[in-house]
């Protein structure tokens, strides 16, 4: 399992560094020039000048780059050219908001589409099956920013119920708190739900149907006891892989999600940067959400091998 975990981790290694390179390039292509908007409305040349040459906008390009690279692997992301503070410090203020988010976010999605997804599969071309997918359907084509707008216009506009946006930090007031993300995750669980029942239904579908399923009903296995320990048990692989993957999608910033109920996360951190063309933040933003995709594909693939003793008995 060391050496398997090793592996998997050497072989991320040319994956961040073809993403760096690809961030450092790509947002150079970016409209406008940091550096003059930094300089003010007088736009002194010499001021431009002292800048490009702290900030070192003045070196060739792949020199910029190496500098960069060279500060990455010292755990030095750089310094944000618009609050002046290390993007180090900007992305661990944001990070922990966006994770509470996501983790509600899988929460709510686990809740809603798994139960449904055995129940469409148990419940094969029935009506429960028909309505399971017309709910999944409707998640996947309603846009989070309408249903968000809608939520606040009901829950919070007519009802009272929730806070319309904002953010509490769970460390300050942990009730505050999940009144005022309560809302914003299931706006990103629902659409989260819609693929995970999906994928939950189609696994099950193909358990129920194998020779060992047959035979521990022909034994008078209980029901129960088939579809959650023999069924459930074993569709849960392919869900344990999609779930890594959307979580890390979580963790990228739900950008619309954030804006509408005005959640400081990860999401809106990368719009900000883009719009000020901060370039320093959006390469450690874009870096970190990389690493994160990785970091959750191997844990996805860990966890696959502990699940599944026929991969544990291969390595």
């Amino acid at each position: 399992m060391t050496r398997y975990i090793l592996n998997r981790i050497l072989a991320a290694i040319p994956t961040l560094l073809i993403v760096s390179v690809f961030v450092f390039l790509l947002q150079k292509l970016l409209p406008g020039d940091p550096i003059l908007a930094m300089a003010g409305e007088e736009r002194d040349p010499a001021v431009i000048d002292a800048l490009r040459l702290k900030y070192g906008f003045n070196l060739p390009l792949y020199q910029q780059y190496f500098n960069w690279l060279w500060q990455v692997l010292q755990g030095d992301l750089g310094i944000s050219l618009r609050t002046r503070q290390p993007v180090l410090q900007l992305i661990g203020e944001k990070l922990p908001v966006t994770i509470q988010l996501a983790v509600m976010a899988m929460g709510f999605a686990y809740i809603i589409g798994v139960p449904l997804g055995i129940l469409a599969a148990v419940r094969k071309n029935t009506f429960l099956d028909h309505a399971a997918n017309v709910i999944a359907l409707s998640g996947l084509s309603v846009p989070n920013f309408w249903l968000g707008i809608m939520m606040i216009l009901l829950v919070s506009v007519w009802l009272g119920w929730l806070p319309a946006s904002g953010y509490e930090s769970l460390f300050n007031d942990p009730s505050r708190s999940l009144r005022t993300t309560i809302m914003p995750a299931f706006v990103l669980g629902s659409s989260l739900a819609a693929i995970l029942m999906r994928h939950t239904r189609a696994a099950m579908l193909g358990v129920l149907q194998s020779d060992y399923v047959r035979t521990a009903r022909a034994k008078g296995v209980t029901e129960r006891n088939v579809i959650l320990k023999h069924g459930w048990r074993n569709a849960l692989l392919p869900v344990v892989t999609l779930t890594a993957l959307l979580f890390g999608e979580l963790l990228a910033g739900a950008v619309l999600t954030e804006q509408i109920f005005t959640i400081p996360g990860f999401g809106k951190l990368t719009v900000d940067a883009v719009f000020n063309r901060d370039y320093a933040v959006v390469q450690g933003v874009v870096l970190c959400t990389a690493a994160g995709f990785i970091i959750m594909n191997l844990f996805a693939d860990v966890l696959y091998v502990l699940l599944n003793p026929r991969m544990r008995a291969s390595l």
